[in-house]
């Protein structure tokens, strides 16, 4: 069905530090032109921690578009060059929480909005914590906090809707299913 939907030209609307928005001009199968405003992403990580005790490691962070902190998993973009999906993981988790894992399972990859981003998210299960430094940058990593709880208990925060950030609740999810031995 794609083969039939033709992309013609692109323009650059705004190109900014982590996304462009590009208006991108589309011909229908029937032959009918239109536009699509498209945030073009680099991609991202997002890591479900799990420690040896069976603890996910959570932090709050504040959200400017939300004006709010919210409850995630480590998350990040992207935006080394040539740098592999899971290397960017390992960076952000010792970045963000000061962990290193010593094993990183792919558990999916989602598109996070594809109605208007290419925004692509790989969420690793990280296992064999061992505690590092910190090395957080910006505003809002810099005042986030960090707390462990049970894997259970965050899942639960999921259900009772105290978690609503997606990508968060899907890497719960499909950790407790992984670690369970179902998925």
């Amino acid at each position: 069905m794609n083969a039939s939907f033709i992309k013609q030209a692109e323009s650059v609307e705004y190109s900014g530090k982590r996304i462009d928005v590009v208006h991108t001009s589309i011909i229908a199968p029937d032959g009918t032109s239109y536009i699509r405003e498209i945030v073009k992403h680099p991609g991202a990580v997002v890591i479900v921690p799990v420690d040896s005790e069976g603890k996910v490691h959570l932090l709050r962070q504040y959200r400017a578009p939300l004006d709010a902190e919210l409850i995630e998993i480590p998350a990040g973009t992207m935006d080394v060059a040539g740098e592999a999906p899971e290397d960017t993981a390992a960076r952000e988790l010792r970045e963000e929480l000061g962990l290193i894992g010593s094993k990183f399972d792919l558990l999916a990859t989602v598109y996070n909005s594809p109605g208007f981003c290419t925004e692509k998210t790989y969420i690793y299960l990280a296992t064999g914590l061992v505690q590092d430094e910190t090395a957080r940058e910006g505003p809002e990593e810099k005042y986030m906090s960090v707390f462990e709880i049970s894997l259970d208990e965050a899942i639960r925060l999921c259900i009772e809707g105290e978690i609503h950030d997606a990508q968060t609740i899907i890497g719960l999810m499909l950790a407790a299913r992984r670690i369970a031995g179902d998925a």
